[in-house]
C-alpha cells in the first residue's frame, strides 16, 4: 500500500515528457497507420493523375532611352552612385509585359485558348500543336464549349458530350473531315493536321475552347516578370506549363508582340507628321496648280514675251527680297498652323516635329512634349486617369502647352514685323518698275507667288521624305539576352515533397487529434491524476481484456464482464499479478490490526467495477486458504449475486425476517469452498429501510468470526445512501476510482471524504487503467516487472 503525503492543494506536474508523448501515441499506434496509408495514398494519386510541369526562363535588355534626353544628362552622372536614380521606366515595361491586353494578342496568335488533350494512365496530355485535327467556326462562338470526340479511322469520327457554357446539349454528331456540322454552338468543321491521325484512333480527345481574355488572364497570372537586378534593365522572364514547346513559344510571341508595340507606340509622332505634312502638301499643290494656270493663261491672251530680261535689274532686287519674304512666310505659315493645332489637340495627341520653324528652342519644346504624351498614354493603358502620376503629366502637358503657345505667338510677331519690313523694301523696288507695262507688273506678282509655292512644295516633300525614313529605322526597345529556356526535369508536381508533406501529416493529424483528445477528457486518466490526494493508495487493477474487442466494439472496451473471474491459481499474466500486489498491500495494511477485516467497496459511479473488484479480490485470498465472504450489499441491482446466478434467497430476505438462519443464504463459489457469496435475494421494494435495520449490524457480528476477510459490494455514495448505511458495521472503506470513468472535478469531493473522516480508514484502488501503460499510468510489466518476466501467457 502507498501511503500519500502529499497535500491535497499542491498543483500537478503538467510538464509533458518525451515519454509521456510516447506512452501517449504508441497505444494509438493503428491511428497513424490509418491516416500514413490515407495521406499517401492520396499523395501517390495526386503524382498519377497531375502531369509535370516545366519551366521556361528567358532574359531580356530593356534599352534606357531616358539616358539619350538632355533633360536626364545632368543626372545620368549621379546614376552610378546611386543618387537620383529612377527605375520608372523599367517598373512600366515589367507592368506591360505582364498586362492582359499584351497576352490577349499573344493568346490570339497562338490559338491558346484552345486546348486538346487525351489521357494517359490517370495524367490528361496536352497536345498542343501535336493534335490529328483543327477546329474552325463559321461563326465564332462567343460561350465557351467543349466536347470529346473519338476516331474510328483516319477520317471518320464522333463527337459527344458536347457542352456549351459548361451545360451539356445532348448532341452526339458521326461525321469526316471536311464535314460542316451543325451544332447548337454554331457550325463547325474539323480539318486535318499534318499529323499521323492513326496514333489516335479509338482514342478519346478532348476538346475544350474558352473565351480568349479568361485564356489571358490565366497566362498572365502566371508569367513572372522580375528584374535581374535593382541597377540593371534586365527582364527575366518565366512560365510553367505541362507543354515545353508552348511555354517556349509563349515567351517567344510575347517579346515579338511586345516589340512591335513598341515600334507602332513610338511611331505615333511620325504617323501625326506624316499627316500634318500630306495635309499641307495636299493644299499647296492645288494652290501651285491655280497658279500655274492663271500665268500659262495671261501670256497666252496677251500674247506675252519673257520681260524678265527688260527689268534684271530690278528683277534681281526683287528676287532676294522675294527669297527673304518667300522664307518668312513659309515660317509664318506652319507657325500659324502649330498654333492650330495647340488650340485643337487633346492631351493624348502628339503635335508634328521637323516641320520647318527655325526657333531650336520650340522644336525641343514639342520634342519634350510629344515624349511627355506617350509616356503617359503608356502610364493610362495599364492604369486610368485617376492615377496620381497621370494627373502629373496632364498638368505638366498643359503648362508645356501654354509655354509653347507663348513660344509660338512671340515668333510669329517677330515673323509678321519682318514681312512688314521686306514688304516696304518690296514696295519700293515695285516702285521703280512702275515704269513696265503694267502685264509686267502682273506676271511678276503671279510668278512671285508661284516661287514661294513651289519652295514651300518641295520644303515638304523633303520633310515627308525624312519622316518616312525616320519610321523605317525606328529600333526595337529590347534586346533578347537569353532565348527561353530550361530544365527537361519537371519543375512541378515535387514528388520528394509531396511525400514529405503527406508522411507529416499522416503523422501530425492523428498525433494532433490524440493530444487534444487527451488534453480535452476530463476524466480521471491513470495514476499522475491521483497523485495530489492524501488517500492511502492500495493499488491500481489495469483493463481486463480477456475477449478481444473488433474494432467497432471499441467503445465497449471498458465494460467488465459482469461474471468474470479473472483471478486463478497459477496464472500468471499481468491482470492476476495486479491483483497480487493488491492482496499484498492489503494484507501490510490488515496486518497493523488484525481485527479489521470487513470491507466495503463503494464509488461514485456506477459501472466503477465494484463487484468486479469483490470477487476477484475475494479470490485472490481464497487462493491463499483463506475463508473469505462477498456481501451483496447493492440490494437494487444485484450484480454480485449474478456470479452465483443470483439465488431467491438471501441478504433481503434475511433483514426481512423471511429467512432466520444466515447460514441458509450463504452460497459456495464453485470450486472454492473457502469463497462464499451472501446474495441479495429478493429485490426488496424499501432496500434503505431494511439496511438501517439493526439485522445488519447482528448479520456482520456473527459474520466475523466466521470469516479471514469479508467484502461488502455497495451501491455509489453519490446515487443512494446505502454505502454511508453498510459502512457504520464495517472497519475498513475502499473507494474505487475508475479510470475514464470518474471526473477529476469530483476528486476534492473525494479528498474532503478522508480528510473529514466521512468513512472509516478509506483508502482507494484505481481500476481499469491501459495495461500496455499511458502517460497517467504505471506500466505493468515495466515498473512492476512482471510482463518482461512472465509475459501474458498462463503458465
Amino acid at each position: 500500500m502507498v501511503e500519500k503525503k502529499t497535500p491535497a492543494g499542491k498543483p500537478a506536474d503538467d510538464f509533458i515528457r518525451i515519454q509521456d508523448l510516447w506512452s501517449m501515441f504508441v497505444p494509438k499506434w493503428y491511428w497513424f497507420a490509418v491516416c500514413l496509408f490515407i495521406t499517401l495514398a492520396i499523395a501517390v494519386l495526386y503524382l498519377l493523375s497531375t502531369p509535370p510541369i516545366y519551366t521556361r526562363t528567358a532574359a531580356i535588355l530593356v534599352k534606357d532611352n531616358s539616358k539619350s534626353s538632355s533633360s536626364t544628362s545632368s543626372m545620368s552622372d549621379f546614376s552610378d552612385l546611386g543618387i537620383f536614380k529612377s527605375n520608372t521606366n523599367i517598373n512600366n515595361e515589367l507592368l506591360t509585359l505582364k498586362s492582359p491586353t499584351l497576352m490577349t494578342e499573344v493568346v490570339s496568335r497562338l490559338g491558346l485558348n484552345e486546348t486538346f488533350t487525351v489521357r494517359r494512365g490517370l495524367k490528361k496530355v496536352d497536345l498542343y500543336k501535336a493534335a490529328p485535327f483543327t477546329v474552325t467556326f463559321r461563326d465564332q462562338p462567343e460561350a465557351p464549349l467543349s466536347f470529346t470526340i473519338e476516331f474510328s479511322s483516319k477520317d471518320t469520327f464522333t463527337i459527344s458530350d458536347l457542352k456549351v457554357s459548361d451545360e451539356s446539349t445532348g448532341e452526339t454528331f458521326s461525321a469526316q473531315m471536311g464535314d460542316s456540322i451543325r451544332t447548337s454552338a454554331g457550325t463547325m468543321i474539323l480539318h486535318p493536321a499534318q499529323k499521323n491521325a492513326n496514333a489516335f484512333i479509338d482514342t478519346p480527345i478532348q476538346y475544350v475552347r474558352g473565351s480568349v481574355s479568361a485564356a489571358a488572364d490565366t497566362y498572365a497570372n502566371t508569367l513572372v516578370a522580375e528584374l535581374g537586378s535593382d541597377d540593371a534593365t534586365i527582364i527575366n522572364l518565366s512560365i510553367s506549363d505541362a507543354s515545353i514547346r508552348k511555354a517556349e513559344d509563349l515567351l517567344n510571341t510575347l517579346i515579338e508582340v511586345y516589340n512591335e508595340n513598341w515600334i507602332q507606340d513610338k511611331n505615333q509622332i511620325a504617323v501625326s507628321t506624316s499627316q500634318f505634312i500630306s495635309d499641307r502638301l495636299g493644299v499647296i499643290e492645288n494652290e501651285l496648280g491655280h497658279v500655274d494656270e492663271n500665268i500659262a493663261g495671261y501670256k497666252s491672251e496677251h500674247l506675252l514675251p519673257d520681260v524678265q530680261a527688260a527689268s534684271s535689274l530690278y528683277m534681281a532686287q526683287s528676287a532676294e527680297n522675294n527669297k527673304e519674304l518667300s522664307a518668312l512666310n513659309n515660317q509664318l505659315s506652319t507657325a500659324q498652323y502649330i498654333r492650330r493645332e495647340l488650340n485643337t489637340k487633346q492631351l493624348n495627341q502628339t503635335l508634328p516635329t521637323n516641320s520647318g520653324i527655325v526657333s531650336a528652342n520650340i522644336e525641343t519644346q514639342i520634342s519634350e512634349y510629344n515624349n511627355l504624351v506617350l509616356d503617359r498614354n503608356r502610364l493610362i493603358a495599364n492604369s486610368s486617369e485617376k492615377n496620381p502620376l497621370v494627373k502629373n503629366m496632364a498638368s505638366s502637358l498643359q503648362s508645356m502647352q501654354r509655354t509653347i503657345i507663348q513660344s509660338v505667338d512671340n515668333l510669329i510677331v517677330s515673323l509678321n514685323t519682318q514681312i512688314r519690313s521686306l514688304r516696304r523694301v518690296e514696295d519700293a523696288t515695285t516702285t521703280r518698275l512702275a515704269s513696265n507695262p503694267n502685264q509686267a507688273k502682273y506676271l511678276l506678282s503671279v510668278e512671285r507667288q508661284q516661287k514661294v509655292k513651289e519652295e514651300l512644295y518641295l520644303y515638304l516633300l523633303q520633310k515627308r521624305e525624312e519622316n518616312e525614313l525616320s519610321q523605317a529605322f525606328t529600333a526595337y526597345n529590347t534586346r533578347l539576352i537569353t532565348a527561353p529556356r530550361g530544365s527537361m526535369f519537371p519543375t512541378a508536381p515535387r514528388k520528394m515533397n509531396i511525400l514529405l508533406v503527406a508522411f507529416a501529416v499522416g503523422l501530425l493529424v492523428p498525433a494532433v487529434i490524440i493530444f487534444m483528445k487527451e488534453n480535452m477528457n476530463t476524466k480521471v486518466r491513470g495514476r499522475k491524476d491521483l497523485q495530489n490526494l492524501s488517500i492511502p493508495f492500495i493499488g491500481e487493477i489495469p483493463q481486463y481484456s480477456g475477449t478481444k474487442k473488433k474494432w467497432w466494439e471499441l467503445k465497449h472496451r471498458r465494460r467488465q464482464d459482469l461474471k468474470t473471474v479473472v483471478v486463478n491459481e497459477g496464472n500468471r499474466n499481468i491482470i492476476n499479478e495486479a491483483f497480487r500486489v493488491l492482496r499484498s498491500n492489503m494484507d501490510f495494511m490488515i496486518n497493523k490490526d488484525s481485527n479489521q477485516h470487513v470491507f466495503v467497496l463503494t464509488s461514485f459511479n456506477p459501472g466503477s467495477g465494484k463487484s468486479f473488484l469483490a470477487i476477484n479480490i475475494a479470490m485472490s485470498f481464497a487462493i491463499k486458504k483463506k475463508k473469505v465472504l462477498v456481501i451483496d450489499g447493492d440490494l437494487r441491482h444485484r450484480t454480485a449475486s449474478s456470479y452465483v446466478d443470483s439465488p431467491d434467497k438471501g441478504l433481503s430476505n434475511y433483514l426481512n425476517n423471511q429467512v432466520e438462519n444466515w447460514k441458509e443464504i450463504i452460497v459456495p463459489y464453485k470450486e472454492y469452498a473457502n469463497l462464499h457469496i451472501l446474495p441479495i435475494g429478493t429485490v426488496p421494494p424499501n432496500p434503505t429501510e431494511l439496511l438501517e435495520n439493526n439485522k445488519l449490524a447482528t448479520l456482520i457480528a456473527a459474520l466475523r468470526p466466521e470469516y479471514d476477510y469479508i467484502f461488502i459490494d455497495c451501491p455509489p455514495v453519490d446515487i443512494v445512501a446505502d454505502a454511508q448505511i453498510i459502512e457504520k458495521w464495517a472497519d475498513r472503506t475502499i473507494f474505487i476510482v475508475r479510470s475514464g470513468l470518474l471526473d477529476r472535478s469530483m476528486l476534492p469531493e473525494l479528498e474532503n471524504m478522508y480528510t473529514e473522516k466521512r468513512f472509516k480508514n478509506l483508502s482507494m484502488i484505481l481500476n481499469g487503467t491501459e495495461g500496455a501503460g499511458g502517460r497517467y499510468g504505471y506500466r505493468y510489466g515495466y515498473h512492476y516487472g512482471y510482463a518482461s518476466y512472465y509475459g501474458d501467457k498462463e503458465k
